[in-house]
């Protein structure tokens, strides 16, 4: 079990770059006119020059929470770091799971609104995978050590 808990956290060292980079959703502002995609770091980056306090927030629950759980429960399947941590990383996964909760409302309130067009895309659900994965490997993690 725990080689398969290794392994699964591993593939999300590569999982979680992809889903930065694959397009979390497709807006426009009317449906006549061509969709933009949007993914984690094109948010970012658009943030960045409209609110440096917003962007700070959104890196850190986006990129930095759910890369340092992963890390770190690396860094405790291969007896790097005590398990004693594991409650901490548990936090940073809640925090990067409020990441994909709020990408969820603004597509809500986008349709709600219905000036613009949003189309949900592969990068949300693989998103949103990787962050599950990471709670349940956690999950799995500290079950183990009792």
């Amino acid at each position: 079990m725990l080689n398969a808990l290794r392994i699964a956290n591993l593939l999300l060292l590569v999982l979680f770059p992809i889903a930065w980079f694959a397009p979390l959703m497709r807006a426009g502002l009317l449906p006549l006119f061509g969709l933009s995609e949007i993914s984690v770091i094109s948010g970012m980056q658009a943030l960045w020059d409209s609110d440096v306090a917003l962007a700070l927030l959104v890196t850190f629950f986006a990129l930095f929470a759910p890369y340092l759980k992963t890390i770190g429960l690396a860094l405790i399947h291969f007896n790097m770091m005590r398990r004693k941590v594991l409650p901490v990383l548990s936090w940073l996964g809640k925090l990067a799971m409020a990441d994909v909760f709020l990408v969820a409302l603004y597509i809500v309130v986008i349709k709600g609104i219905g000036v613009g067009k949003v189309e949900t895309a592969w990068g949300l659900y693989l998103f949103t995978a990787c962050i599950l994965a990471s709670v349940i490997i956690s999950t799995l993690t500290a079950k183990q050590t009792k």
